[in-house]
């Protein structure tokens, strides 16, 4: 009976340590987020990753409190769960891939939640980052899930990481319209609109004599959330303004010539 009551004993002082060892985990990551948020500097993914580490490396500490105070052998424990734990990361050796590249991500930070990138094969917005895959919104709203590694491993491309865009378009006229009368249109749609910083620069120039057309190369400075509608607004502009003023916009066509054979 003593050796049973004293096991009892000892498992109600263990539940006592976990249950109030893991309030005490909460109650001390809780700080130490509070704390971290005071940082300017660190921006809330790289704290939620920190919340997630200081987490559980001290539920883990309690968990193993516990177990000692049950009768485990926590050094025999900690053997079992090291084999254990290379055996799985053989296994899993492409989540842990995942992992260490999300790792990367979250500290080096080559984009935020908000931004617009293109990785993975995926170009979308991106609206949360996590330990093993990447959540991507398209602009047609779907999500999309791309894995950790499939993005570190190839080029990132972040969209709207500046505040400013270069609007590039090539316009194309036919060889008999007039070169000069063009460039004035171009250059008068550009500055007129309001949202083209024409302070930064345009360009309005050939840039290419092709096989059929005299191609324009027009460029214009914008604001990146305006780079779109710039964009749409100007190539319109550019058609109807044309057809006003009488300057073609040539498209592939073909001539074909039919001989009457001599018999």
């Amino acid at each position: 009976m003593d050796i049973i009551l004293e096991y009892v004993l000892n498992i109600i002082y263990a539940l006592l340590i976990f249950v109030i060892g893991k309030w005490l985990v909460k109650e001390i990551t809780g700080v130490a987020v509070k704390f971290l948020r005071k940082n300017p500097k660190l921006d809330a993914t790289l704290i939620n990753f920190f919340e997630d580490i200081i987490y559980y490396v001290l539920l883990i500490v309690v968990i193993l409190s516990a177990l000692e105070e049950v009768g485990v052998e926590t050094t025999s424990f900690l053997a079992i769960i090291g084999a254990a734990g290379l055996a799985v990361g053989l296994a899993l050796k492409d989540s842990l891939s995942n992992f260490a590249s999300g790792v990367m991500l979250i500290f080096f930070k080559p984009f935020r939640i908000g931004d617009v990138v293109t990785a993975g094969g995926v170009t979308g917005k991106i609206t949360e980052i996590h330990l093993f895959n990447t959540e991507f919104t398209t602009g047609d709203n779907q999500m999309i899930l791309v894995p950790n590694s499939a993005i570190t491993a190839g080029s990132i491309t972040n969209i709207n990481a500046h505040d400013k865009r270069r609007v590039d378009l090539t316009i194309g006229i036919g060889y008999d319209d007039d070169i000069k009368k063009a460039k004035e249109i171009l250059t008068k749609i550009i500055t007129a609109n309001e949202k083209v910083l024409v302070e930064d620069g345009i360009t309005v120039a050939v840039g290419e004599l092709a096989d059929s057309s005299v191609n324009f190369v027009v460029r214009a400075w914008v604001n990146t959330p305006d780079y779109w509608d710039v964009k749409f607004a100007l190539t319109e502009n550019i058609k109807m303004t044309f057809d006003e003023e009488g300057i073609s916009i040539p498209y592939p066509q073909t001539d074909v010539h039919l001989f009457k054979e001599k018999k």
